[in-house]
């Protein structure tokens, strides 16, 4: 677990290799979001590698032919993936 403590002057010290492994510089602006559970970094002016999508761009675009599941049938096709993968 990796902690960190408030300063005096309101600074938190993100520990070196959660910086690192975001790739994150001094430098680095966040929006800070209050959420339910703590505050929430989110990095400003980093590029996304794909562009926004909405859904009415994508619906439909896996199409399958074959026969009709049910819902068992698919709750069982992943619970099966799951435990396949662990």
């Amino acid at each position: 677990m990796n902690t960190a403590r408030l300063s005096s002057k309101g600074q938190v010290v993100i520990p070196a290799e959660l910086r690192a492994a975001r790739a994150w510089k001094a430098g680095t602006r966040f929006e800070v979001v209050d959420t339910a559970e703590g505050v929430l970094l989110k990095p400003l002016g980093t590029a996304s590698p794909f562009e926004p999508t909405r859904l009415e761009d994508v619906f439909g675009m896996a199409r399958y032919a074959g026969p009709a599941r049910t819902v068992a049938q698919m709750d069982a096709a992943v619970a099966a993936e799951a435990a396949r993968r662990r």
